[in-house]
């Protein structure tokens, strides 16, 4: 306690013979000074005229405290007189959230004064404090009203008359009028601040709850409070040469009163020290004022008349206008200092709990949206002195938690709400025809949200928060998210997009996502949602999904010849080839089951990946995808050329269509039936060509990567045909444990079907032309010949054990039997569809007979060509 450890020290120091406390001359000088201060401040509290008499009031009172420890006496009338003024001023704000109880104050520190009063008239100010905030409560709405029209009064005064030019003939006049309009914005400012700062505090020392009205009240005089600010910082450059004149003003004034009482000092001819004294002092005053008007100087003037008004050397109605002008003289001098001081709102760092309310309020109220600009204004005041903060290490800490705490505020209660009622709005006008809800503004109202994209964006720290900005980036990730989830939606948020731009000026970007999957070209999700339309006009090219098949192709092998050329891979193959090659006289040119079986589970020795996969698994997984494009484009093909034989139905003959055009030119026929004619030949043209389009992609597919696949460089692929065997033991154990999966309660993992595998296996072997080589294995009788010899061993043990009436093995053989029959089921299936696999690419045939084939197709073209010139031939495709 700095206050109590200063007024409780001794004074008296017998030893140098200095004794404050006896001195009764010095008691009566300073009791008749804290009453002369305190009439001069408590006429002017409350008043609207009050600038910093609360703060000199708090000082009278330590001063008052600071007589009673000396002197040990107590005036029980300034006592009584200071504790009235309570009554006016419950509590004063000393600085941010510390608030001063002057009667406890007071009560406290001069108890012996305390007893003197009675206690109903101590508990009735105390009292009082409960009074002043019910008052405050319902009188809060109506004053915001009233400042609110002040306010805003004043600063179109101070706009017109700092833009109005400057007569030199009215020029005093001017140089009052601004003068009095700057006054007038601090006594503004420093009223609206001691209610918000007396208010919101007095709430929380008082720990009494604040209602949402009068939050909002408060939060209206902080941008009140703002606005006067920035209308000084805005116009700073014409008040800082506005200043300068006026102070040249009033001190032009203070030396014409000075100089009167200074004659009238001069014209007594009964000279005195004291006359003397007092003439000094007005030389001194007028020496001072005749400079720059700098705090020391105004200091200097201020003790000068201290002495210089003694002996009734000013009238009454001369001394009154003197102090008037060296108080505008103090304000204008140190404008921007009041101003500064004035509208500091650091205090709200110890009230953050209205900001929330306060941005629900600007919300629901979106036509005062630009006033949001002056609460963060406000907020960022407390930014200087957190930047002094000693209780951390580094301040940054406290500035990046400050900033990360107002920022999610502002997003929760603002930029979230904002971006998702505008969504919202969005898919409800995009979607009215489906009356989702009632949208009639006389039924539900109206809040238009476009004014906060009109806002300029928002200064904090050292960031700008621009809310459009904020609200375009969620809509266009929103829309680009779920458009990428269900492409068939695009058209759909192509109008929400353009919706934005219409009704609220946001500049939307193109999400360039295509409208199907494709970048061009008819799609499956194009025929799907218009499927009259495509098959009445089918333009179909599958050129565009080949291209994506082939660049995802050439990834997977790549992947596929690493493996093929690993050395623990190759030397296995290159070692069964060898014992096949010895032994198939031997196993009936039929490559054992044991054999594949065992370089399947060999291969696991190798290592496996953490969820258990081994080389060969992968190895499968990988033609499976391969298998799985080619299935893709098989797919589409075939949904292709279903659609374009329905369109092309009402066409009699293919190979014999009449040229319509010509024929309407023979009849004579209007130009307009000529040109109709021209069109449908053109579409008739069209159909007939896509229809023979796009039958060959599996072949195109094939002579694409063959020539590669059978290069020299690429040796180690040709032993492909032998790891065959091990990959399908490897996929019909792995298709039988996703079957089993089915039956489960966790379906991870679980199908019924993967034709990919036997896809994907075909197609390899087409494109290393090792068809031949693969049958000459003949691996698919040598596991039927596995299967049926194990099962006829179990149906012999079964009746052996029949009779001997052991009905656990009877059921492990039943179990066995089961496990059999479904192993052989799965390796026919997979037989199956390697079979039908190998149909799509022409099994039948050697590269060589292919070869062969092509030559002989060219030769008998040119000579039919040659034979019928005139008869031009249907090319087979584009």
């Amino acid at each position: 306690m700095i206050l109590q450890a200063c007024v409780e020290q001794r004074f008296d120091d017998p030893g140098e013979g200095v004794a404050v406390s006896k001195n009764s001359a010095f008691a009566e000088e300073f009791a008749f000074n804290i009453r002369t201060i305190f009439a001069s401040v408590e006429s002017k509290i409350g008043e609207p005229s009050e600038i910093d008499q609360r703060d000199k009031y708090a000082g009278v009172c330590g001063l008052f405290v600071l007589h009673f420890h000396i002197f040990r006496s107590v005036d029980k009338k300034l006592y009584k007189a200071l504790l009235d003024v309570c009554k006016k001023v419950p509590a004063v704000t000393l600085v941010a959230n510390i608030i001063w109880f002057p009667d406890t104050f007071l009560t406290n520190k001069v108890p012996a004064a305390a007893k003197l009063m009675d206690r109903k008239s101590l508990q009735a100010i105390k009292a009082q404090r409960d009074t002043y905030l019910q008052q405050r409560a319902q009188t809060l709405t109506k004053d915001v009203q009233s400042y609110y029209l002040f306010v805003t009064s004043w600063m179109m005064k101070m706009e017109s008359i700092l833009y109005k030019e400057q007569k030199s003939e009215k020029l005093q006049e001017d140089l009052n009028s601004r003068c009095n309009v700057f006054v007038q914005g601090i006594l503004y400012a420093y009223t609206v601040s001691t209610i918000i700062k007396t208010t919101m505090n007095m709430y929380v020392s008082m720990q009494r709850p604040m209602t949402k009205t009068s939050v909002k009240a408060l939060c209206r005089l902080v941008e009140l409070l703002k606005a006067v600010e920035h209308t000084f910082h805005r116009r700073s450059m014409v008040v800082a040469d506005s200043v300068s004149h006026i102070t040249q003003q009033l001190q032009a004034q203070a030396l014409s009163a000075i100089s009167i009482a200074k004659k009238r000092v001069i014209s007594d001819k009964k000279y005195s020290e004291q006359r003397l004294d007092v003439l000094s002092s007005l030389v001194l005053a007028e020496n001072a004022l005749s400079g720059p008007s700098t705090k020391e100087r105004r200091l200097v003037v201020s003790l000068a008349l201290c002495v210089g008004t003694q002996l009734k050397t000013f009238k009454d109605e001369e001394l009154l206008p003197l102090q008037l002008v060296l108080k505008k003289l103090d304000l204008i001098s140190e404008i921007s200092e009041r101003v500064k001081l004035q509208c500091d709102c650091s205090f709200l760092y110890w009230h953050r709990a209205v900001f929330p309310i306060y941005l629900d309020d600007v919300y629901d109220n979106a036509v005062d949206a630009a006033r949001i600009h002056y609460m963060f204004s406000a907020l960022r005041d407390s930014v200087l002195s957190m930047m002094h903060s000693k209780h951390m290490e580094s301040c940054d800490q406290l500035l990046e938690s400050y900033d990360k705490e107002i920022m999610d505020v502002f997003k929760e209660h603002l930029l979230d709400k904002l971006c998702k009622e505008i969504e919202k709005d969005l898919r409800l006008s995009v979607h009215t025809h489906l009356k989702l809800d009632d949208r009639n503004p006389f039924k539900v109202g109206m809040k238009d949200l476009a004014h906060f994209f009109s806002l300029k964006p928002i200064r904090f720290f050292n960031r700008f928060i621009h809310i459009k900005a904020y609200v375009t980036h969620y809509l266009d990730k929103t829309f680009y998210n779920l458009t990428t989830v269900a492409l068939h939606d695009w058209a759909t948020y192509s109008e929400m997009r353009n919706l934005a731009t219409q009704r609220y000026g946001l500049t939307m970007t193109e999400a360039h996502l295509p409208s199907q999957t494709l970048e061009q070209g008819l799609d499956v999700l194009e025929i799907m949602r218009n499927i009259h339309v495509f098959v009445s006009r089918y333009l179909y090219n599958l050129n565009n999904q080949v291209n994506f098949t082939y660049q995802f192709l050439q990834k997977k092998f790549y992947i596929f010849s690493q493996f093929m050329y690993d050395e623990h891979i190759k030397s296995r193959l290159i070692k069964d080839i060898r014992f096949f090659r010895e032994t198939k006289d031997q196993s009936d040119q039929k490559y054992p089951f044991e054999r594949a079986e065992k370089f399947n589970r060999g291969i696991r020795k190798l290592g496996i990946t953490p969820d258990g996969q081994s080389y060969l698994d992968q190895f499968r997984q990988l033609i499976s995808q391969i298998g799985n494009a080619m299935g893709y484009v098989r797919m589409i093909r075939s949904g292709g050329l279903h659609c374009c034989s329905s369109a092309i139905r009402f066409v009699p003959d293919l190979e014999d269509i009449v040229n319509f055009e010509e024929l309407v030119k023979e009849e004579g026929l209007s130009e307009e039936t000529q040109k109709a004619a021209s069109i449908l030949d053109s579409v008739l043209g069209d159909l007939t060509s896509n229809s023979a389009e796009g039958t060959e992609y599996f072949k195109m597919l094939v002579a694409v990567f063959a020539p590669e696949f059978r290069s020299a460089k690429n040796m180690h692929l040709r032993n492909f045909y032998m790891i065959v065997p091990p990959l399908t033991v490897n996929f019909v154990e792995h298709s039988i444990s996703c079957k089993e999966k089915l039956n489960k309660k966790n379906k991870s993992g679980a199908a019924f079907t993967d034709d990919g595998f036997a896809m994907g296996v075909a197609y390899i072997l087409k494109l290393l032309d090792q068809y031949l080589e693969f049958d000459s294995l003949h691996w698919f009788q040598s596991v039927r010949d596995k299967y049926k010899k194990e099962m006829n061993a179990v149906v012999k043990e079964q009746s052996v054990q029949s009779a001997n009436q052991d009905e656990k093995l009877l059921q492990t053989m039943n179990l066995t039997q089961k496990r059999l029959d479904v192993y052989l089921q799965e390796f026919e299936l997979l037989y199956f569809s390697l079979s039908s696999a190998r149909i799509f690419f022409r099994a039948d045939k050697t590269a060589a007979e292919e070869t062969q084939e092509k030559k002989d197709k060219e030769n008998a073209a040119k000579a039919g060509s040659s034979a019928d010139s005139s008869t031009p031939t249907e090319p087979a495709s584009k």
